[in-house]
């Protein structure tokens, strides 16, 4: 690998969303961060605390989510909603879509925005130029087979709301879509003939898995470690930092609403030596894939409801 690493300072600033899970009304559920290692600083440039969200079951509704950019725009996504911001977060737009539910990570190829849609066990295509949303990929999993359905997301007869796979996480580039979370076994892809198919095995209750040169790199979110596996079963393990028990805020709390502390959610590739990952309370630490090193380290709340979500590197320069 390259990208020797020479200090904090070579580490590119970093955008980060959170899901304050368990808040009620009136409190904040999450906010966007921009992260300078270099300054060690962390700078909340917008706190989520709309009160048009649904305050049942798990993070579910709150906060921010999946990140990316097109065209000198800033994309994030909420559990329901696409939001479009200029670099300063001023708010440009929204989309909404009925087969937009439960929404986590995004990913941007080739001018067009592919969105998880866990509510409805799909995954969503919004074109970045039309900016509308042109496609749906509905997955199931019957009986040990994987089968496929492409729908009109502006139909009325789309996939019914469904969350048998969990899926969270999403990628596409030259060699493909694929997809993954934390009942499908594995990263799943779609092949050319509109098929689905396996590409490698993940424990169940994994997040932001991805296939990564010559393995796959995921957040083993149940063990609470970062994980590289390599195909010939090599493996790097990265435990997510912990704190002392008095130093939490709400851990008392007796609801399996709130994330617990070390729960890994969040990834961000820097480049092929250098990797992001989120963790509770809300926490970003870099790793070195190479070394098997924790490079830095910085945590912004000690509440633990308040988990990492989204992670990626920031494109725009600093107060842009």
């Amino acid at each position: 690998m390259e990208h020797p690493i020479q200090s904090v300072s070579d580490i590119p600033p970093l955008i980060a969303t959170s899901v304050v899970r368990g808040s009620e009304q009136g409190q904040s559920h999450g906010g966007i961060y921009l992260i300078d290692p270099g300054a060690q600083a962390v700078h909340q440039v917008l706190d989520w605390d709309t009160a048009d969200i649904d305050w049942t079951g798990r993070g579910w509704d709150r906060g921010l989510r999946g990140v990316a950019f097109y065209d000198g725009e800033v994309y994030v996504a909420a559990s329901d909603e696409l939001f479009v911001y200029d670099p300063n977060f001023r708010q440009l737009r929204s989309f909404r879509n009925r087969y937009l539910k439960h929404c986590h990570e995004i990913c941007e190829y080739d001018g067009k925005l592919y969105l998880t849609s866990t509510g409805f066990d799909s995954i969503l295509a919004f074109d970045l130029v039309e900016q509308d949303f042109v496609w749906g990929l509905h997955a199931a999993k019957v009986d040990g087979e994987w089968h496929a359905h492409r729908f009109d997301p502006h139909s009325n007869v789309g996939p019914t709301p469904r969350n048998q796979l969990h899926i969270n996480n999403v990628d596409c580039s030259a060699e493909g879509l694929s997809f993954a979370g934390l009942r499908t076994g594995g990263i799943v892809s779609l092949g050319a003939d509109a098929k689905l198919l396996q590409q490698v095995e993940l424990p169940d209750g994994a997040h932001n898995a991805v296939l990564v040169g010559d393995g796959v790199l995921f957040n083993d979110t149940a063990a609470d470690y970062l994980r590289f596996v390599t195909r010939d079963g090599d493996e790097k393990r990265f435990p997510f930092p912990t704190y002392a028990p008095g130093d939490l805020e709400y851990a008392g709390i007796d609801d399996s609403k709130i994330a617990r502390q070390g729960f890994g959610r969040g990834l961000c590739i820097i480049n092929e030596r250098l990797v992001a990952a989120g963790s509770s309370p809300s926490t970003v630490t870099v790793f070195d894939l190479l070394t098997g090193q924790t490079v830095f380290s910085v945590n912004f709340s000690m509440d633990i409801r308040n988990a990492i979500h989204g992670l990626a590197v920031w494109p725009f320069a600093t107060g842009e």
